[in-house]
């Protein structure tokens, strides 16, 4: 007897199954010169998908369906200051990761937004196809359309596995990009303060 369990599962496989990233993969592994259907990989095309369709589901949503009721009315005037927030994500030129830290901080206008959605936000763009100073940027224009700060910095530090496994195969690089918004554009003191803030541990 078939329980409801058993169904649920059996209708995901067929979901799965009925990818058409499925296919695709197969076809790569066979022109790799592999067997698709052998024991260690005959579930590898599935698996692959699902796992496709998680590092892209950034595609899924823009930064205000992730942050909801997460905006508040600003109570003081300090700068706030969110560091080390990982990330990983899939280079768009040759679909292999890069990864790191993101480091966040805003001077608040009338409005704050909720310490977890900075997170959501730069998980939101590193869960698709990108390149390390889009996101950088895209994090950056994020929070001043959400909440119209007075100014807005991203950090962004990764290493790139495309530029470690191949190409120039170089295992200990690693990249920085900034993005700068309103005071902190034009005021060095005042960027010279929040990157010194970005420095301390």
């Amino acid at each position: 007897m078939t329980t409801p369990s058993h169904k649920a599962q059996e209708a995901q496989l067929s979901r799965s199954l009925a990818d058409p990233i499925v296919p695709h993969a197969a076809a790569m592994i066979e022109s790799l010169g592999e067997d698709p259907r052998r024991p260690g990989l005959a579930d590898t095309p599935r698996r692959f998908a699902k796992a496709m369709r998680y590092l892209t589901e950034g595609y899924e949503a823009e930064p205000r369906d992730v942050v909801g009721t997460g905006l508040f009315p600003a109570e003081g005037e300090g700068m706030v200051l969110v560091r080390d927030v990982e990330f990983h994500s899939l280079c768009e030129h040759h679909m292999l990761p890069f990864f790191g830290r993101v480091h966040v901080g805003y001077l608040p206008g009338d409005k704050i937004i909720g310490l977890s959605k900075i997170p959501r936000i730069v998980d939101l763009y590193a869960r698709r196809l990108q390149v390390q100073e889009r996101i950088t940027e895209q994090v950056a224009d994020a929070l001043v359309e959400l909440i119209a700060p007075k100014g807005v910095i991203v950090v962004a530090e990764a290493r790139h596995l495309c530029m470690a496994m191949r190409g120039v195969e170089k295992q200990h690089s690693a990249t920085a990009t900034r993005a700068v918004r309103g005071v902190y554009a034009h005021d060095a003191a005042a960027r010279q303060e929040i990157l010194a803030m970005i420095r301390e541990r």
